[in-house]
């Protein structure tokens, strides 16, 4: 391994060489066109599944993601085994995992669900580059959006840079696609090839082993991302445009991880919802649209990490690069962490992300608002934090939501935009029923008193502020 993601050509294969399918955030049999492809070759199939933290520019996974990316490659390994199959398990460069596993099996065709970071893009088009070169098959196919990212342009030829012509481009043009079933049975490919054994990655914590939480709150795989897509269709759907915005009650889809991980797909959710709404009428039809949109901003936030592969790291809209962020207050970050900023509301959220690895999304964005606007602590401090207690942090949705917080990304909310806690807490948590399921001591002597005062902080953000204006933020 050199440690710079170049490989060696693969040797050339057998035109009848068995298939490898190379899997990534497509953690799923069904509706996945790469494994689609490989049974319709008509070859033995292989599935294999690269932990690639090392290549140039790949992000390492936070540790509540790695938690859930090893029960979902057990699931998934179950699943493969019961109809025939095998996942292999390798960790390195992903090149050269790649390129030395073609030459064991003696491949004839690798086949991949794309990627849309800027370095993943590089790993991948380097494979195919070398693969082609070397008379093997490889082809990549859409399986983890609705509309490739250079499908959907303004007029003018640009990317959008705000949602609603985004989507309004999205749906006016051809649905997507139905789902691809699953394979009833795999010709296994994979004998005498050995793989890692998942608990030598070490992905579930141990010392101390904080995932209790994170185990109760959840089951893994795509037998139960499928149950609870059925299970909000039938419950929650026709109240979703009504209620979505409570975090008391159960009126979210639960399905941000499973969809992170791709143990359900877009297009499924699509088209089972799009059943559906068929059966719905008024302020139901409209949750079941409502619902849809929200799988829009999805998308959204991939396509602008497409065109901003920096989009954890720098200003989307460079004029913002001018805030004048104080120097990092270590307490302040601390108390907000965990839970115990006064703030009923957030500190509600921030203990629920760390019992379970998950927030309510309206409860994300007071957090991040507080974090930003009133203790004036950089995006990319939270952004980080996110990524590392989240079970459905992905590199696109986490840093998009967290620069429309902060007013420098795409279609953000304005800077002036201050989501005021309290006010956030009376109006869509009015008795306190999401506060005492997260913060069992609020109300009593043992809760802290608040770290800020809102009207100041406020006060001192929208100074900041006008220095961005002072310095005319325009789009990158």
């Amino acid at each position: 391994m050199t440690g710079t993601g170049a490989a060696s050509a693969p040797s050339p294969a057998r035109p009848d060489g068995p298939s490898l399918v190379w899997l990534r955030d497509d953690l799923r049999l069904g509706d996945n066109p790469a494994l689609t492809a490989a049974v319709e070759r008509g070859r033995p199939v292989l599935l294999v599944y690269v932990l690639d933290e090392v290549s140039p520019g790949i992000r390492p996974l936070g540790g509540a993601a790695r938690w859930w990316l090893h029960q979902s490659l057990t699931s998934l390994a179950a699943d493969t085994a019961a109809i025939g199959g095998r996942l292999l398990l390798r960790r390195g460069l992903a090149g050269e995992v790649i390129d030395a596993l073609v030459d064991e099996l003696g491949a004839g065709a690798v086949f991949w669900n794309r990627r849309y970071g800027a370095a993943e893009r590089d790993v991948d088009t380097a494979v195919k580059t070398r693969l082609t070169d070397a008379g093997i098959v490889a082809h990549s196919f859409a399986g983890s959006l609705l509309f490739e990212p250079w499908t959907i342009r303004t007029g003018g030829g640009t990317p959008y840079t705000v949602f609603t012509p985004f989507w309004r481009a999205c749906t006016n043009g051809p649905p997507p696609r139905a789902p691809y079933p699953a394979p009833g049975a795999l010709d296994d490919a994979a004998a005498g090839l050995s793989s890692d054994a998942l608990d030598s990655w070490e992905l579930e914590p141990r010392h101390p082993d904080w995932a209790a939480g994170l185990r109760s709150a959840w089951a893994v795989g795509e037998s139960a991302a499928q149950q609870a897509l059925a299970t909000f269709l039938d419950e929650a759907l026709p109240k979703y445009g009504t209620e979505r915005d409570q975090p008391a009650q159960q009126a979210t889809s639960r399905l941000s991880p499973h969809l992170r991980w791709g143990e359900i797909s877009p297009h499924q959710i699509w088209h089972a919802t799009d059943v559906a709404r068929r059966g719905l009428t008024g302020a139901a039809a409209t949750s079941a649209t409502r619902f849809l949109t929200e799988v829009g901003w999805r998308e959204f936030a991939y396509h602008v990490l497409f065109h901003a592969p920096d989009l954890a790291t720098a200003n989307l809209r460079q004029g913002y690069d001018a805030f004048p962020w104080p120097p990092l207050d270590e307490r302040a970050l601390q108390a907000w962490q965990q839970g115990r900023t006064g703030f009923r509301l957030v500190d509600a959220g921030m203990r629920e992300l760390w019992r379970t690895g998950s927030m309510h999304n309206r409860v994300r964005m007071v957090t991040a608002s507080f974090l930003i606007k009133n203790l004036l602590i950089d995006w990319r401090e939270g952004e980080q934090w996110f990524w590392d207690t989240l079970v459905d942090a992905d590199p696109a949705s986490n840093p998009f939501g967290w620069q429309w917080v902060a007013g420098s990304g795409a279609d953000a909310a304005p800077y002036f935009r201050v989501f005021n806690p309290e006010l956030q807490a009376a109006k869509f948590d009015p008795n306190n029923e999401y506060v005492r399921q997260n913060v069992p001591e609020w109300g009593t002597d043992a809760y802290p008193a608040p770290i800020v005062d809102l009207g100041e902080t406020r006060r001192a953000a929208l100074a900041a502020y006008e220095q961005v204006k002072a310095a005319r933020p325009t789009p990158a």
